[in-house]
Formats: C-alpha cells, structure tokens, sequence
C-alpha cells in the first residue's frame, strides 16, 4: 500500500474500538482494534466506562498510524460508533458517570412520561421516533431523576462518537443522524428541536451543535497528531451512527435493498424518498445529500446471542469465545435439520428488547433429543425469525425487501446466512469486510472532496461477495415455525411479571 491516499474511520463500538485505513479505491488496507468490557449492575441496566471510549478510540489510531506505510497520505478521518449511548461531561469534559449504553433499558418511566404527555404520532412525526429507554432523552431524563447532582454537574451530553471527536478537534459536534438517535432532533429541520427541549426543561446548550454527516468537526489537534503520528491538518469529519455507516458502506442508497449491520445488536435500515407514519418505524436524515431519509428497526443481541452460545458451549467460564468455537456451532448447525428438531428458541438476552423492555429469552420444545447442534441450529433459526419480524415491519410501513445485505463480525457465518435467506423469504449478500467502517470512509472521502457524490463513493466502497437464495422446499416448515416464534413472543410466560430495576442495586 505504498503512495496510498487514505481514509480513516474510528468506529465506537459495543465491545471495543477499532481504527481502519481504506485506500480512496475503496480498498481495505490496515485496522487496529481495542476492546473494553460492558458491564451489567443491575437488570435491565448496561453500562461502559466512557473513558475508554476515548482511550481505546486514541490507541487504536495510533497503532493504526504506526503501520501506516511511510509515503502514505491520510485524507481525512471520520467516526462512527454505537448509538443511542451517552455519557454527561462536566467543565472540563470529563465524564462525570459511566456512559449509559443503547441496550440499557433503565429509563422506561422516563420514556413513558414523555409519550404520556406530548403523544406518540406528535413525537414520531416531529423526530421521526418514538420515546423508548433505547433514547438518550429517556436516559438524560433518568439521570435528572436519580442522581441530580451529576445532572447539575454536567456541561453537555455526548454519545461516543461526539466525545471521540471531542477529544481529536477540541470541538462539540454531532452528526445529524447520531443526533436523531436522541429523539430529541426535529426531522425535517435536522436540528435540536428546541420547542421539545424547553418543554422538558433540557438546556440546548448543553447538547453539542449538529452538523451534516459529511461536513468536517475540525482538524486533529496538532499536539495529537504529533502523538498519534498523523500530520497535521488531517480533517475530521462528522461522521454517522454505526448503522447508518454501515447502510452507505452495502451500498444502500435507494428504495429495494436492506442493509442488515450484524454485530453484537443487528441493526436494519433502508432508504425512503419522506418520512413514514407507522410509529413502529424510526428515521434519520440521510448522510448523503439528496438521498432522503433513512428508515431503522433493530434487535438487541443477535451477535451478541451466538457469542453467549460460544462461551456456553465451548469457551466455559475464563475464556473469551475463539474463531474455532464459532466454527464448532457452525458446523453442528448445519449437520441439524431444519427445524432444530422441534426445538424453538427466542435469543432474547439483553433484559428486554428496545421495543419491548419487558420481553426476556425463552426456548420451547426441549428435550433429551436434543443436542448442542440443535441447541445451534435454534439459536439461528431463532435469530433469523427475529430478522423476519424487523423485514416484516419495513415492509408494511414502505416497500418489501428485495434483498438483504448483512455485514459485520455476524456476517461470517455461511449457515447463519442461509438460514436467514431460507426464513425471511429474502435473497441474503453478505458484504465482503467491515460496511460500518467502510461507510465511514466513505463520508470521510466525501467530505474531503475524494467523491463527488455518494454515488462515486458506493462504487468505490461497496463490495459484494456470497449470496445466499431462499430454498422453497423449506418455505411451509418455516412458515410454521415463524408462527410459533411470534406466538411465543407475544406470550405473557417471556414478560415476567416485575418492572425492569430502576435503582441502583441494593436499593437507593
């Protein structure tokens, strides 16, 4: 990669931060990655430490840069990461709690008290949302509510990306669609809605200022770009929440595909012309000019469900899952039949979902018939029914999917693939590398003028490999069991009849 002009992207992620060098080609060249724990203190509550954050963020760039041939030319940096998570700063941005992270679903009074008094079709039409405990409304809200003293204390509120930013330029900024994620941006004017912050008595001025995804934050500060060794004036720019990233980074930019971000959470988006009104659907701006809306459903653990399995399984306590042991439920997935055996299993293993706070995992059918390749295959299967209800919902509220395009760490697995194709009904792409990561680059290139357009940049960025059709012969058998994942869903046995914790362990 000697001579290479390159583009940056740093992508906040749930288990870690990773940094990523592409070639203006589109090519992939170098990554660095740091990873930082979750951790879960009470039921229903996930946190992260936010200075991590920052610091694996800064370690992985720097590592990055170290590897970076020495003719190289970095064209501009841009970030992405987790989203709805945030963290309150004080005067001198330091964090003044650890960061409340999307899958957190402590805020549910919060959530309920915003749509209880301005009105769901209000709030869904004004932000393209609907309140949840997912928001960062709802968790500021918690913040006010249960430790005031960190709330008097904090000068502004930052999700990861805005505080990585924070810390490469000296400058509060936000992308629009990490600022949608909020609930707290009027849609259509892609700025804070000030009217909805006053009335929940939310100083504006506390939230960084919103700028498009392609516009630059600033330049990385020369005393850290001599540490990092990077040169100076390398532009930042803005950015995109990690799905949204991911979308531009498969190439969905029009009507007809969806873009599934299969990592620890799965994330589905697809592009429309004007904003839906069926509330179950959430929207952003688009990241690229002239392209509309972006619309999003998601689900908590996905990736995050065959890693549990992993450790389950194979890993034991002590030891982190390895490539083999993904590959040993790989392979006894596929030497399952369909149908696991009768065996059905709902992953849903977060505390609640973010639609349903209340929904908990269940499996149904177990017997001693069954063994750890059905225990593998139901985790798929189960996942994939998940994925058809997300494509089921895009399609009511817009256009059916015409294909799916799964990246990201879920995207590997060739029979997770098939079994997705075989019970949605919809042809599945897996997208060759990291979309997230790549779509950011893409915006970087963007907004330093490498692209053109967001067309250029999809030509360049976006890369199929495998492609995975639905086999009819299995279309009645999982039919049927899609019947009866979404009859157990909807059954009272996986809302367990207690409210999510809403203080701190121990009481108080």
């Amino acid at each position: 990669m000697s001579g290479d002009d390159l583009l940056i992207a740093i992508d906040v992620g749930t288990s870690g931060a990773r940094a990523s060098a592409f070639a203006t080609s589109g090519a992939p060249r170098a990554g660095a990655r740091r990873t930082y724990p979750t951790r879960l203190p009470a039921e229903g509550w996930a946190e992260q430490d936010a200075r991590q954050w920052r610091s694996a963020a800064l370690s992985a760039l720097g590592a990055l840069a170290a590897a970076l041939p020495p003719a190289s030319r970095v064209r501009a940096v841009a970030v992405t990461g987790q989203c709805p998570s945030v963290v309150p700063l004080d005067r001198r941005d330091r964090p003044l709690r650890p960061g409340i992270i999307y899958r957190d679903n402590r805020a549910t009074a919060e959530a309920d008290r915003m749509r209880a008094e301005f009105g769901d079709a209000e709030l869904h039409r004004l932000t393209g949302h609907v309140p949840a405990a997912f928001h960062v409304a709802a968790k500021i809200l918690w913040i006010r509510a249960h430790e005031p003293e960190v709330f008097a204390a904090a000068r502004r509120f930052v999700q990861p990306t805005d505080y990585v930013a924070l810390a490469l330029t000296g400058n509060a900024t936000t992308d629009w669609s990490m600022a949608a994620a909020t609930a707290l941006l009027d849609l259509r004017k892609r700025n804070w809605a000030a009217g909805l912050l006053a009335e929940l008595g939310l100083d504006v001025s506390t939230f960084p200022a919103v700028v498009p995804s392609w516009s630059a934050a600033g330049e990385i500060r020369p005393p850290l770009a001599r540490r990092l060794g990077l040169p100076a004036g390398v532009p930042v720019i803005a950015g995109a929440g990690d799905s949204i990233a991911c979308a531009l980074g498969a190439g969905v930019t029009a009507t007809g595909p969806v873009s599934e971000m299969a990592g620890s959470s799965s994330c589905f988006n697809s592009v429309i012309a004007e904003p839906l009104a069926d509330p179950d659907v959430t929207h952003y701006p688009s990241i690229v000019a002239d392209h509309g809306y972006v619309t999003e459903v998601g689900i908590n653990t996905t990736g995050e469900a065959l890693d549990w399995l992993a450790q389950l399984l194979h890993a034991g306590s002590g030891r982190a899952p390895r490539a083999a042991d993904y590959a040993r439920i790989e392979q006894a997935a596929a030497a399952t039949p369909a149908g696991a055996r009768g065996l059905l299993f709902a992953p849903v293993l977060g505390d609640g979902e973010r639609d349903d706070p209340a929904l908990r995992g269940a499996v149904t059918g177990l017997s001693l018939r069954h063994d750890r390749g059905a225990l593998a295959r139901a985790t798929m299967e189960g996942i994939a029914c998940g994925v058809r209800a997300r494509l089921a919902t895009l399609g009511r509220a817009a256009h059916p999917a015409s294909e799916l395009r799964v990246s990201g760490g879920g995207a590997g697995l060739a029979v997770l693939n098939q079994v997705k194709a075989d019970v949605t009904g919809v042809p599945v792409v897996h997208v060759a590398g990291d979309s997230t990561a790549a779509g950011a680059a893409l915006l970087a290139g963007l907004g330093a003028g490498v692209y053109r357009d967001a067309a250029e940049a999809v030509a360049a960025g976006f890369r199929p490999a495998a492609r995975y059709e639905p086999d009819p012969a299995l279309r009645a058998l999982y039919d049927d069991l899609y019947a009866r994942y979404a009859e157990l869903v909807r059954s009272p046995v996986v809302r367990p009849d207690r409210a999510v914790a809403s203080s701190a362990p121990g009481g108080g």
